[in-house]
Order: C-alpha cells, then structure tokens, then sequence
C-alpha cells in the first residue's frame, strides 16, 4: 500500500514529486524522465518557451533551468536566447537525480479503483495498491493526426513525435503537414539536412511568435505584462489565475483552450524556412492515396481552385488532442466514473477528478485551468497547489533513505541523469 501513485515523470510529474518528497508524503512514481522530450521531439529543436519559462520546479525553486546553465557554463538568458532541446532534457535528468531519486523504471500498464483504493499493476508484473493517483501523462499519448491521412498506411504518413532523428528521409521527399511549432521546426531540420520538402496548412499565413524585445519602457510594460505564456494581459491573466479560469462558463473555457496560443512556430525559425520550401497555405486535403511507393495529396485552396502533390513521405505535425480514451491503462469501469468535458476530466479546484482521490495534472487538466497547463511553466502551480491539498489528507512519513542531492552538488564530468535514466511515461 502507498499512499499516492504519481503516473508520469515529465516537467508535472517530476515537479510534484519533488514537492511531496520536501513534504515528506509518502508516495511512489513510475515513469522515464523526460521521455517525451527525450524520445519524442526531433534532436535539434529549440524550445518555442523562454529560458525563464522553462524549468522545472522544487519545492523552494532552488534549482531552475537559469541555475544548470551556470552551474554547466552553458549559454542562457531569460529572454530572446532559444533553449535547445538538448539542454531542457538534460536539464530535466538532473532535476530528477537531485530531487526526485526514488522514480521507478516500470510501466503502469493497468489502473483498477476497488473498495475505496486504486489497484495498479505493472509490466513487470508487480501489483500495488494506493489510496491516490495522480496522472501526470505528457501529451505522448494524445499525438493526432487527421483521418484523411490516418487512413494511409504508417510507411507513408507518422506523426512528427515519432522522429527523433530525421536520417531515414535522406534521398526523399517529405510533406511537412501542419503550421504550429512542430511542423516548422521539422520542416527547418529537414531542410538543414537536405531533404527535399514542401508544407501543406490550412491557415492562409504562418503566425511566427514575435521575438522578445531588448528594452521595454515602462508603458510598454504596462500595456502587455510579460508573463510565463507570453506577453498581453489575456495572458498574464491565464498565468495568474488558473483558479479563476475555472469558474468561467465551460464554453468560455474551452474557447480559450483552442484559441489562446495557437499554432505558431517560435521567432527563430522564421529565417530558418522562409523562402527555402513551397508553402501550399489556405489548403485542405480532399484526399491522400498511394500509387507506386509515393503519397499523393489532393489540395483544395479557398478559392475552389485544386491542386496535386506528391512525395515519398508525409509527416504530420498536426498537434495533440487530449482524449481520455487514449490512456488504454485505465480500467473501462474507473474511466466511465470520470465526469468529462469534450474527452477531458472536469476537476476540483485541487485537480481531482469525479472519482474520489484519482487526480490530473498537465495538459489533461487544460480545459479546466487553461492554457497554463499546456506548458511546463504551470507545473509550478500544480506542484504546490496539489501537495497542499494532499498533505492535509494523507499521511506523512520520514524522508526515503536515498537523499536529494543538494541543489549546489555539481560534479562536472558527471553525465546529467546517467545513474538514474528510468521508467516508461512522458
């Protein structure tokens, strides 16, 4: 028997247990640090985040992603200083090793809720109880891709979270579909690597993040706050009042979800892809076939006007949609207790879902707190918002015997995250 189960060892998961970890709760955390990030995302990306919204969080915010860099002698800056993927994994290894030692490599591959507990069964074949779940599941499990182009087989369409590296498309041609941070950013490696390629998107333009100004006077600091999402007061608000955003009408909120901080590639790319690949905008896609080892796309534009494209492989970087159903885990029974909203739970203020002591946090829990969610700059909220509820609740017990490396520890030929690289969920 534990007393909480933590699901997920992304920036939320990893966030959290360092908090209950400070609070000396007991609890237990499966999950590979890091593994969206890490696994997931082409190498060579930057993060469309800046450097200050970029950590992850201790219960005193003692070791943020500003204090690796110093202690490492890497580049960083608050603002307008893009934060390669490279650094944000290594980072979030760290993190783990100093803060959270205790992170199990072991796959949940069932959730069962009985008599009032949880029952959580492992791969490798381990069965635990616990009286709380919290799932910090990253968007890995929510990638989509639209069903005029889910239909082809997987040798001819993947989703951009399946490239880790972009080697296999050497002596090919790729479509890029999408126009948000993860389709431009892998039509700009793909490009860098000489891989011929061309982008299909519905928007008539690519809305590219502006980059962050040097200097703001103070009435340009009061007319659009900086805040952890970007600059403007809709979301500095966002970012300040997560609880508020609960309250609003349920239509309100999931507008905001959609609309706020749409597709946009971050600043840096825009020199990376302008005038180096066809751009079809405005465009649907009527249909995608096969014929002789190539994909063909049939585009229609605003106009009426159609067009046909070929290549030898799509990559749809088309985003995420949270959908409960996708969390195949979770026993049928539990995921009908959950009262939902558009596929996502509907959460108490201390982020507890309908069914007593099972709990999301991360993008899971967007619709109910907002955008702040989507980004690991809310796993700061999350963190301390839940752990006080929780430290009210369950009980308490002394600090494992494996200590937290102190946050000033650093041995520089030490590998971040060597002795510690486990687990199975982003």
């Amino acid at each position: 028997m534990s007393e909480i189960a933590i699901i997920g060892a992304g920036p939320y998961g990893l966030s959290l247990a360092a908090h209950l970890r400070a609070a000396g709760l007991d609890f237990r955390i499966f999950g590979s640090p890091m593994q969206m990030w890490i696994e997931q995302m082409p190498q060579g990306m930057c993060l469309k985040s800046e450097g200050f919204a970029s950590s992850l969080y201790d219960s005193e915010s003692s070791f943020t992603l500003a204090e690796f860099c110093r202690q490492k002698n890497l580049a960083y800056a608050d603002l307008g200083l893009p934060v390669p993927l490279e650094t944000f994994s290594e980072y979030g290894l760290e993190f783990q090793r100093r803060f959270v030692p205790e992170l199990e490599n072991k796959a949940v591959v069932s959730v069962q809720r009985q008599s009032g507990e949880f029952t959580i069964r492992l791969a490798d074949g381990e069965t635990l109880s616990a009286k709380k779940i919290v799932m910090a599941v990253g968007l890995g499990h929510f990638a989509w891709v639209p069903p005029v182009l889910a239909a082809l087989p997987e040798e001819f369409v993947t989703h951009s979270s399946r490239h880790r590296t972009l080697g296999r498309f050497r002596g090919r041609e790729v479509v890029v579909v999408g126009a948000g941070a993860s389709a431009l950013g892998i039509a700009a490696l793909l490009d860098r690597d000489g891989i011929p390629v061309q982008v299909v998107a519905r928007r008539n333009s690519i809305h590219f993040h502006g980059p962050p100004p040097a200097k703001r006077s103070f009435l340009q600091k009061l007319r659009k706050p900086v805040s952890g999402l970007g600059p403007g007061w809709h979301l500095f608000l966002c970012t300040h009042f997560p609880l508020l955003f609960r309250r609003l009408p349920d239509k309100f909120r999931l507008e905001k979800v959609r609309n706020v901080l749409g597709p946009a590639p971050g600043w840096f790319i825009t020199e990376q892809v302008a005038g180096k690949m066809p751009f079809h905008l405005g465009v649907t896609i009527d249909k995608a076939e096969t014929s002789k080892g190539r994909v063909r796309l049939e585009l229609t534009n605003r106009t009426g006007a159609h067009q046909t494209i070929e290549a030898d492989h799509v990559i749809a970087g088309t985003g995420y949609r949270v959908d409960l159903r996708r969390l195949s885990f979770l026993d049928p029974d539990l995921r009908a207790g959950i009262r939902e909203l558009e596929q996502t739970p509907i959460l108490s203020a201390s982020f507890e879902s309908s069914v007593p002591g099972l709990y999301f946090v991360g993008s899971t829990a967007a619709n109910t707190f907002g955008p702040l969610m989507r980004f690991a700059y809310g796993a700061r909220f999350a963190a301390r918002r839940l752990t006080g509820h929780l430290a009210a609740s369950v009980s308490r017990k002394p600090l494992p015997r494996t200590a937290a490396v102190p946050a000033n520890a650093v041995d520089p030929g030490e590998e971040p995250g060597k002795q510690n690289r486990v687990g199975a969920d982003a």
